[in-house]
């Protein structure tokens, strides 16, 4: 993948996703790589030869706080700080470069990706300030959280995830392992005009089928609302249950927390 590139760059950022159709550029729609790329080849010139390799394909609307993309180009960056002072002036507003970390051509930002952190944010009860669309999903409806808290619990472990893929193929792979899955009260995103009480899912695994994370919160919303039962939840995590989660919860409270590599 990096055949004629001289230099390799593991860049790590966060964005705002908000005003974006995901991660993957699409014709004639905004993408966090799109924008990446354009601000990259204004920042590096037209001698320099890159490209660019995404480590997780966000949805649209979805944010990150360390998000990371492989960077192969033609020729060295011979100033790593001043190279992140330009790629940040030019780079939106809701964007930010983090760090750029030199590696070894044989690094490979895909397989060598260990560990995903998502954290997904929500209220309920009552209706949110309309500051808060970015950052929490907010159900108008009382939930039941401590249901919610010992459902979440059942998805930690190596389960078939079959049920939580959006449109899933006969011939995947289904097996995944989570290694952390919990509702916690929310302590670290912060703001004035957030609800009283505000809580968060956390969960981490090496990798994710898509769409799993907002179709597991919404298989925990529903449980929360008393139409599902932690039974239905064991249920779906075994390879024999013959139905699909349907219910995506909307992903502006969805946040990739970190990537581990």
């Amino acid at each position: 993948m990096g055949a004629g590139h001289q230099a390799f760059y593991l860049v790590k950022m966060c964005f705002l996703g908000h005003r974006y159709h995901g991660w993957q550029k699409q014709p004639y729609l905004k993408t966090i790589h799109a924008s990446i790329d354009k601000t990259l080849k204004y920042v590096l010139g037209e001698g320099v030869v890159s490209k660019t390799l995404g480590a997780s394909r966000t949805d649209a609307k979805v944010s990150a706080h360390d998000a990371a993309f492989e960077l192969f180009l033609s020729e060295a960056i011979q100033d790593e700080a001043q190279f992140i002072e330009l790629f940040n002036t030019n780079l939106p507003d809701d964007m930010r470069c983090n760090s750029i970390t030199p590696v070894d051509s044989s690094f490979n930002i895909i397989q060598d990706s260990k560990l995903k952190s998502y954290r997904y944010y929500f209220a309920f009860g009552e209706k949110s300030h309309p500051f808060c669309a970015p950052f929490i999903t907010t159900i108008l409806e009382p939930l039941d959280l401590e249901s919610m808290k010992r459902g979440a619990k059942l998805f930690k472990g190596t389960h078939n995830f079959r049920s939580y893929c959006y449109k899933p193929k006969p011939d995947a792979q289904y097996e995944r392992t989570i290694t952390n899955c919990r509702i916690v009260r929310n302590q670290k995103l912060k703001a004035n005009f957030f609800p009283k009480n505000t809580f968060v899912l956390e969960v981490d695994g090496q990798g994710f089928l898509r769409h799993q994370v907002r179709l597991m919160m919404g298989a925990l919303i529903r449980l929360g609302k008393g139409e599902r039962t932690l039974e239905d939840i064991g249920a779906s995590l075994r390879h024999d249950y013959p139905y699909n989660e349907t219910y995506v919860a909307p992903a502006a409270g969805l946040i990739l927390e970190s990537i581990t590599f």
